[in-house]
């Protein structure tokens, strides 16, 4: 079957991609042997169903390429899609995996004397500006945000800002740099997500592919 005519799913790498195989399994797919191979430098695999191939590619990209339709369906972090907010994609479910939460935290000996209900003005360190400005604005707080994509728990000990905006899933990392949680912004988990366009030139297709994710999910929740 020529590639163009294949569906291809965005899947992140890291934590999301180890979860988000035994939910593929149940559905029936397995990806070729390369893409089990720790030192492979192979970004698209093909899988046990011939119509389906998979592209590997970091958290925030699967949104971008999902978006953009070089990938008709993906899962990806509700985080990304909070962040990105693309009207061209269409995410219907909750896949119940990638369980972890966005907070706003701050050093410890900051956090046992601070109110977050009188902050005014806050400058934090995180990979989601549009996402905090957002939830800052809503409570009338201005947010002054430093973008870094990694390593947000040293930005408090360097004099970068005070408080950090990421992913937490158990806090240890939090713990281990000095820093505890002081508000949480939102409960993260992966989602389903389909490229509205393809939704409507390749309905049966697409709709078949979402029916099976949910059967799937129905079926491990019962």
């Amino acid at each position: 079957m020529a590639k163009e005519k294949k569906i291809v799913l965005a899947l992140p790498k890291g934590r999301i991609r180890e979860e988000a195989v035994p939910l593929l399994a149940r559905l029936g797919v397995e990806p070729e042997a390369a893409f089990r191979d720790p030192d492979t430098r192979q970004l698209r695999f093909t899988t046990s169903d011939p119509v389906l191939d998979l592209i590997q590619v970091r958290s925030f990209d699967t949104a971008t390429f999902v978006a953009f339709g070089a990938a008709q369906i993906g899962i990806v972090g509700n985080d990304v899609l909070m962040e990105f907010d693309y009207s061209e994609i269409y995410s219907p479910l909750d896949l119940g995996i990638g369980h972890c939460r966005l907070v706003v935290a701050e050093p410890e000996a900051l956090g046992t004397q601070d109110n977050p209900a009188r902050w005014s003005n806050v400058r934090v360190a995180t990979k989601y500006p549009s996402l905090t400005r957002r939830h800052f604005a809503a409570r009338g707080v201005q947010a002054e945000c430093i973008k870094l994509n990694g390593a947000m728990e040293l930005a408090p000990s360097m004099g970068l800002c005070e408080r950090i905006v990421d992913l937490v899933a158990t806090g240890r990392t939090l713990r281990e740099n000095g820093l505890v949680e002081v508000e949480k912004i939102a409960d993260i988990t992966s989602r389903l997500a389909v490229n509205r366009t393809a939704l409507k030139t390749r309905s049966r297709e697409i709709t078949a592919w979402m029916d099976r994710f949910r059967e799937t999910v129905d079926a491990t929740v019962a």
